[in-house]
């Protein structure tokens, strides 16, 4: 395993991503666990709901290759069109 120079400081919402995971849209399920952003390799709208929201909101026409700095709790399958989608966390 590499050495990591930074391993020792505190993980914040400002620090770079420590993990990353695949995000599949659904309507039910929250995500496994809560990003600090999500990435989108193919643009398209998102539906999602904030992790201290009490209400799913529509990002129109996200650009490929986007980073939301976003903390949802839910990506809906029903209404979204963007792809390839990367939890930061």
């Amino acid at each position: 395993m590499p050495f990591d120079n930074f391993e020792p400081a505190i993980d914040s919402l400002i620090a770079p991503a420590r993990s990353a995971f695949p995000v599949t849209p659904n309507d039910v399920t929250a995500l496994p666990s809560l990003p600090k952003a999500i990435y989108v390799g193919i643009g398209g709208n998102i539906v999602l709901r904030g992790v201290d929201s009490t209400q799913d909101v529509i990002l129109y026409n996200v650009a490929n290759g986007s980073i939301l700095d976003i903390r949802a709790k839910f990506i809906r399958a029903t209404g979204t069109t963007a792809m390839n989608l990367v939890g930061l966390a």
